[in-house]
């Protein structure tokens, strides 16, 4: 199986993978209602076979019903996402992306948080050859 791409995924795939990930375990029913977008609940279940299909999703079943939870663990889900988002908007610059981030949150960060950017900034300097 080829390693996840969340950049392979259709809109709706992506939402309903969203939807999984935040809500955790879950029904076709709860997923179809906490997505932003009007899609029936049909769609939502042919769309979870097709995520199931792909390995992305797994379910078991809970009487009448099939209870859908994430097969790609969080971190490589989250990975996948954030170098979509680079390649995307960023052109592969992760620096360019956390100055945006740091941009948009600088009057709502704490010191300690800063503390700790920049204690990661340093570690990553002296890592380097």
């Amino acid at each position: 199986m080829r390693p996840f791409d969340s950049a392979r995924l259709s809109r709706l795939e992506r939402n309903i993978l969203d939807a999984v990930y935040r809500i955790g375990a879950a029904p076709a029913s709860e997923i179809a209602a906490a997505l932003s977008l009007q899609t029936s609940e049909d769609s939502v279940r042919v769309t979870l076979g097709k995520l199931e299909k792909k390995g992305i999703l797994t379910h078991r079943r809970d009487g009448q019903r099939h209870v859908y939870s994430p097969a790609v663990p969080t971190a490589t889900a989250r990975r996948s996402a954030l170098r979509h988002l680079l390649d995307t908007y960023y052109v592969g610059s992760s620096s360019k992306a956390v100055l945006t981030l740091l941009d948009l949150s600088s009057k709502n960060l704490s010191k300690e948080e800063l503390d700790e950017i920049a204690s990661w900034i340093e570690q990553e300097r002296e890592e380097l050859p």
